[in-house]
């Protein structure tokens, strides 16, 4: 019984009983905060998992955005010498320069009251040499066979010039 008693004393004691407290509450708090860890391990892979795939997406919107971006420079650049080279094609000078003409006419006949019948009777006559000029034979011809905008411009400019030269040997 002695074995006891001694078993009882220590139970009995304060300390023993504080001391005992205190390590059962010790492992209740070790094995709370073992799953409390297991838990926000679990969570911080899961976040981990949704942040890369987050980032995968955005990478791989990234890329598509600089693909698309080098695509849109590319094809500016192309738009750009197209345009160049259509403003460097012969004929375009031309048309442009027509339009020049055009709008410059048209600031004259409102700003120049004068200017209008002059110009009337100065465009009828330059009409009827192209008209003298562009009856015959080989106009005909040129007419009918396909050729270059480039060649029929030349071909025109050279009938007009001999049509002008014959006009003014006949006068």
């Amino acid at each position: 019984m002695d074995g006891t008693n001694w078993l009882v004393g220590i139970i009995d004691n304060p300390f023993a009983k504080g001391l005992t407290l205190g390590i059962i509450l010790c492992i209740f708090f070790y094995f709370r905060s073992f799953l409390r860890r297991y838990e926000l391990t679990k969570e911080i892979d899961r976040l981990r998992g949704h942040l890369h795939t987050k980032l995968e997406i955005d990478a791989a919107e990234n890329e598509r955005r600089k693909a698309e971006l080098e695509r849109l420079k590319q094809e500016k650049d192309n738009l750009q010498i197209t345009v160049q080279a259509l403003n460097h094609k012969p004929g375009r000078k031309e048309i442009r320069q027509y339009f020049i003409y055009q709008t410059a006419l048209d600031i004259m006949f409102e700003k120049a009251p004068g200017f209008a019948p002059a110009w009337q009777i100065t465009l009828k006559e330059a009409e009827t040499l192209f008209e003298k000029s562009e009856r015959g034979v080989v106009p005909l011809l040129k007419r009918l066979m396909p050729s270059s905008p480039d060649k029929q411009a030349e071909e025109y400019e050279k009938i007009s010039r001999i049509s002008i030269e014959d006009s003014t040997k006949a006068n």
